[in-house]
């Protein structure tokens, strides 16, 4: 398929790009950028007043297969990723069985390429069964196609596998990508200490649950010359410890998720479920600090965590709830409306966020749309307002408290590898 989209746009950070242009792709790499092409057999798009990006990349989903397919599976999650401009996942290992096995990671990324959508990548375990007790066979999960390691969804509890995770991931050059969360201090909580914890009598987490293990990780790190990837940071004093951290040197890059730039604990007044998330949502001075972390740089990606749950899950007793929210349909929407149109990013800043930044980390080669790269692209209308709706989402998962937001930056196309994956239907 050649296509050929006119008069966008073009945002491309990584080439130093933000102009209107016209973007040719053939089979499917970028083929031209540059003004007024034209070629008499390519379809055309027209994305006057769109933006043309490279397509982004999350580097944090769990599609919930194998296993748990009745939450999301890796179709639907593709459909979902698709409908929010996302070309790239990382699938999180914490499915049933998790993925502690080079088959498990094969099976994962053969499964995306069946449903041909996106780009279904996966981390495979950190520790066999996530027990935190031996290390997962790293060099096959490498071998089988994994692009990271990580035990998301429960922190590893031994610093000294932590250690030796880094060790031989910093040999097989692949990222272990860490949940940082101190199951002690954590102490049976359900939302974040303060407040809105006291007001609705619910048990607290401290903020120091993610502080003092995102401490333990940059420390393991530092001494043995790892790379290590925070996961979900929600609080300033991980923000500030990551920061010093990259002024000392250690190779280390951070994580936020849109939540924790746009919601505060309030969320969960009423005992809203669809606010239940880990780590919890924080208060006004996390955010303010999330933010502050994503414009100076200490915060180097966006990713969703997009994490669905069957609604019989969701409803229930807050204490009792699963923990997480769906993210992949509204993740654009939250960076433009919280972050660009607040002055806070520039657009270019944005997409470097959520699809160049990413894409480095796991060294994948996306996040360009540099002549002869892949053509993974999203056009989406900066300006354009829409009121998000969970009935209409293609996640199989309903759980997010933005239900009936008004948002910015309506994803109009989403094209990988040169193939429409998503094409708005306008009503």
């Amino acid at each position: 398929m050649r296509l050929l989209i006119k008069n966008g746009r073009v945002v491309d950070p990584q080439n130093g790009i933000d102009e209107i242009q016209d973007l040719l792709i053939d089979g499917g790499v970028v083929q031209s950028v540059g003004k007024n092409l034209d070629a008499a057999d390519a379809e055309i798009i027209d994305a006057t007043g769109k933006i043309v990006a490279p397509g982004l990349v999350d580097l944090h989903v769990h599609f919930r297969e194998p296993g748990l397919e009745y939450k999301e599976d890796i179709e639907t999650g593709s459909r979902a990723a698709a409908k929010g401009g996302v070309t790239t996942v990382v699938c999180m290992p914490n499915t049933s069985p998790v993925i502690d096995n080079a088959p498990l990671v094969q099976y994962v990324m053969n499964r995306g390429k069946e449903v041909g959508l996106i780009n279904v990548l996966t981390c495979g375990c950190i520790s066999k069964e996530q027990k935190s007790g031996e290390l997962a066979e790293i060099g096959e999960l490498k071998a089988a196609g994994a692009v990271g390691i990580s035990d998301d969804g429960r922190p590893v509890l031994s610093s000294s596998l932590m250690r030796k995770a880094l060790e031989y991931a910093k040999m097989f050059e692949i990222p272990v990508l860490s949940h940082c969360e101190d199951l002690e201090l954590v102490d049976g909580g359900s939302m974040n200490e303060g407040y809105m914890s006291t007001y609705l009598g619910l048990r607290g987490i401290p903020k120091a649950a993610e502080s003092v293990a995102v401490t333990r990780d940059i420390l393991i790190a530092e001494e043995v010359d790892g790379r290590l990837h925070i996961c979900h940071v929600s609080t300033k004093n991980a923000i500030e410890a990551i920061r010093a951290a990259k002024k000392r040197g250690v190779k280390l890059t951070a994580e936020t998720a849109p939540h924790y730039f746009s919601l505060t604990d309030k969320a969960c007044d009423g005992f809203n479920t669809n606010a239940k998330m880990n780590p919890p949502l924080r208060d006004e001075e996390d955010v303010k600090a999330v933010i502050e972390g994503l414009m100076d740089g200490t915060l180097d990606a966006i990713a969703t965590d997009h994490a669905p749950h069957h609604r019989d899950e969701k409803e229930l007793e807050f204490d009792l709830a699963s923990n997480g929210i769906v993210g992949l349909e509204t993740s654009l929407g939250l960076g433009v409306t919280y972050l660009v149109k607040t002055g806070k990013l520039t657009m270019s800043q944005l997409i470097e966020k959520m699809s160049v930044n990413p894409a480095k980390i796991i060294n994948f080669d996306r996040g360009s749309l540099a002549v002869g790269k892949v053509a993974d692209v999203v056009i989406f209308d900066p300006d354009k307002e829409y009121q998000v709706c969970v009935d209409t989402f293609a996640s199989k998962g309903k759980n997010s408290p933005y239900d009936g937001f008004n948002l910015y930056g309506q994803v109009e196309t989403t094209i990988t590898a040169g193939k429409i994956v998503y094409q708005r239907n306008e009503k």
